[in-house]
């Protein structure tokens, strides 16, 4: 009999927190199994929710402000004070530590469909709560990357610490992406001085990189708005981002094709450039949650993202709850908003389903997605409860 359940999920783009998903899973669950026993473990990626998430795991705060959001209007934004908490060597848990979580300033949800254009949109209010976290006295900066609606390289987020991007004429580049086509030439000497002495770390998915044919603009663009042609306006200004950091600044690793350096459009390499650190970023960010322990005590364990595709094998939430779950010999459930190619493929899950009963719009998708993946969830179940109870060889 099922009666302890882990529930593993990330958020839904755009619609579900990762706690919202987690609640909405374990709706389901209860009304299969009205005792059950349900852990939930809403799961960050660095993108949505991320500063949130770990403020609240390391008994931190989050401090609220404005900055500049990637339409170049303010918005209110927040980044994260972390408490002593429970963290390991990541160095999370510490009390100097502030996470900088882009989809907070940066994010794609904060551009109006009707506006979304990568090459137009900024990370300058990125760098933004980098300075402002500086102004804490903190001696470690995480910053989170995913959900992003840029693809600047983080050439916004170094505008705004000091940088200066220069045409070839010595002219101070516009923002956005599209612009750094036309990059000359940057003058470091106005940046920041405190990042010299500044632990900067950036968690993103290490399977995302700068440029090439798996580059950031043309696996992400599309999502972000971007036309067939901008999608190749982005890639070659990437790769003019990538030569020029690397011949202007000290750089020491490689913006091309490095791990993590397409993560949040970029953002990833742009501060590597400062000397950031690039991390897996579960390596970073599942340490305090004592995940590997609470997966192993479920009866079944459910996850669950946006979508379940290809892409879900490099570096989605899904994938690493499942690789986690089968080192304890634990099977697993995944519920997607979407099942695309390639959903049947995720090594460790045992049975997927999509939570959509049938054909509908997105946006109402969009709205009803804490109703539809209960519901979801308890169809799901019941199936599994049936199985379970029916004898070898029954139907057969």
């Amino acid at each position: 009999m099922l009666t302890r359940f882990a529930v593993a999920p990330s958020g839904f783009k755009e619609s579900l927190s990762a706690q919202a998903a987690a609640d909405a899973i374990a709706a389901g669950v209860r009304r299969v199994v009205p005792d059950a026993e349900v852990d939930l473990i809403p799961l960050v990626d660095g993108g949505e929710g991320t500063a949130r998430a770990l403020a609240s795991a390391t008994g931190g705060r989050l401090v609220a402000l404005p900055a500049t959001g990637p339409l170049g209007e303010p918005v209110g934004t927040h980044f994260a004070l972390l408490g002593t908490g429970s963290g390991t060597g990541s160095g999370i848990g510490s009390a100097d530590t502030a996470v900088v979580e882009m989809a907070a300033v940066a994010g794609l949800s904060l551009v109006p469909h009707g506006l979304r254009d990568p090459g137009a949109t900024t990370t300058y209010g990125v760098g933004e709560l980098i300075r402002a976290a500086l102004d804490t006295g903190v001696r470690r900066i995480l910053v989170g990357c995913g959900d992003s609606g840029t693809s600047d390289g983080g050439a916004g987020a170094l505008q705004a610490l000091g940088a200066r991007l220069l045409d070839q004429d010595g002219f101070e580049l516009p923002q956005g992406g599209r612009e750094l086509i036309r990059l000359h030439h940057i003058d470091p000497k106005g940046l920041d001085p405190r990042l010299a002495h500044t632990e900067l770390l950036v968690a993103c998915n290490p399977y995302n990189v700068l440029c090439g044919e798996r580059g950031v603009a043309r696996v992400f663009g599309p999502q972000k708005g971007a036309t067939p042609a901008q999608v190749e306006e982005l890639s070659a200004g990437l790769e003019n981002w990538a030569y020029v950091l690397t011949r202007d600044l000290p750089v020491t690793c490689d913006l091309y094709g490095g791990p993590g350096t397409g993560a949040s459009g970029g953002l990833g390499a742009g501060l590597a450039a400062l000397g950031a650190r690039l991390l897996p970023r579960f390596e970073v960010l599942l340490d305090h949650l004592d995940l590997d322990a609470r997966l192993a005590r479920a009866d079944l364990v459910l996850t669950a993202e946006g979508a379940l595709d290809h892409q879900t094998t490099r570096g989605k939430v899904p994938a690493e709850v499942a690789r986690r779950a089968k080192l304890n010999g634990r099977p697993v459930l995944a519920l997607a908003g979407t099942l695309g190619e390639g959903a049947h493929t995720v090594p460790g899950v045992d049975a997927f389903t999509g939570i959509l009963p049938a054909p509908m719009a997105l946006a109402e998708a969009l709205v009803r997605a804490s109703e539809l993946l209960t519901d979801a969830t308890e169809r799901a179940l019941r199936m599994i409860l049936l199985g379970a109870g029916l004898p070898r060889g029954a139907g057969v």
